[in-house]
């Protein structure tokens, strides 16, 4: 089957955005594509392209528009007003627009870009970057199953993509969009710990990473309940039990459960901004 995406254009190639499309253009699911990019930041757009070979760099983001089959928006919430109101004039039903911004949903979309528009609503994270990403995916009813799987089949490039309804990508966010950053906080404090009883900072972070790259892939692995690998390994008496049991009477799951909620609340809430 003929493949439809064929001129994939990144309009914000910050953080997310550039994340997205390093990952993608190295997982080798790039080949044979047409990549492009618009970012405000022409510096930024020269590095990219120099990393990234064959890339091309468009002089606007309407400009990318009128050339790619597939726009996808890695701009702030705060800005993708203004991208959309910038790509209107160039959009049409034959293309496909793709946004990651958090508390804009797709109905908000629409009313920039018609109600045969065909949009994809995704929710990545930045592990993309190094091809470990989770992105969440949902659509509005004019993109059909074949451009579904092929977008997703884009995004599995970077990391592991699955099919959520748009309702939920406000918890998406809690439980993996914003996620990597908690999981940051707690590899500093294991680095932080270990320091202060003479490891190396440098030994100390792959200590930490790779001790939790490999819990994660037990979870992963496993038909067990998340709890039993946990279980497990505390003997009655031993090091690991004395640690948790400290983690649980300070308030660890907790807080970790607040925090996601605080995400999630947020998220919420730029939504009802732009409504």
């Amino acid at each position: 089957m003929e493949e439809i995406m064929k001129k994939i254009g990144f309009i914000g190639i910050g953080n997310m955005g550039g994340a997205i499309l390093a990952g993608y253009a190295s997982s080798g699911k790039a080949e044979g594509k047409e990549l492009m990019a618009f970012d405000m930041d022409k510096a930024l757009c020269e590095r990219t392209a120099a990393d990234i070979q064959g890339l091309v760099i468009c002089e606007s983001g309407r400009a990318l528009c009128e050339t790619a089959d597939t726009v996808i928006l890695g701009v702030k919430p705060q800005v993708i007003e203004s991208v959309l109101r910038e790509i209107k004039e160039a959009y049409k039903a034959d293309k496909t627009v793709i946004s990651m911004a958090a508390g804009i949903d797709i109905g908000l979309i629409e009313r920039y870009l018609g109600r045969d528009a065909r949009i994809i609503r995704i929710m990545p994270n930045t592990p993309a970057k190094v091809g470990e990403g989770m992105i969440a995916m949902c659509r509005n009813g004019n993109v059909d199953d074949v451009l579904f799987d092929e977008a997703t089949e884009i995004f599995s490039g970077i990391g592991r993509a699955e099919h959520v309804e748009e309702s939920l990508i406000d918890c998406v966010i809690g439980v993996s969009g914003s996620s990597p950053a908690y999981t940051y906080m707690y590899i500093e404090a294991l680095i932080s710990a270990a320091v202060e009883n003479g490891m190396d900072e440098e030994k100390a972070r792959v200590f930490a990473a790779q001790s939790v790259l490999g819990a994660a892939k037990m979870v992963l692995e496993s038909d067990e309940t998340v709890e039993q690998p946990r279980i497990n390994v505390c003997s009655p008496n031993g090091t690991t039990i004395e640690a948790v049991n400290k983690l649980f009477a300070n308030g660890f799951m907790d807080d970790v459960k607040e925090g996601f909620q605080a995400a999630v609340d947020r998220s919420i809430e730029m939504g009802k901004e732009k409504r």
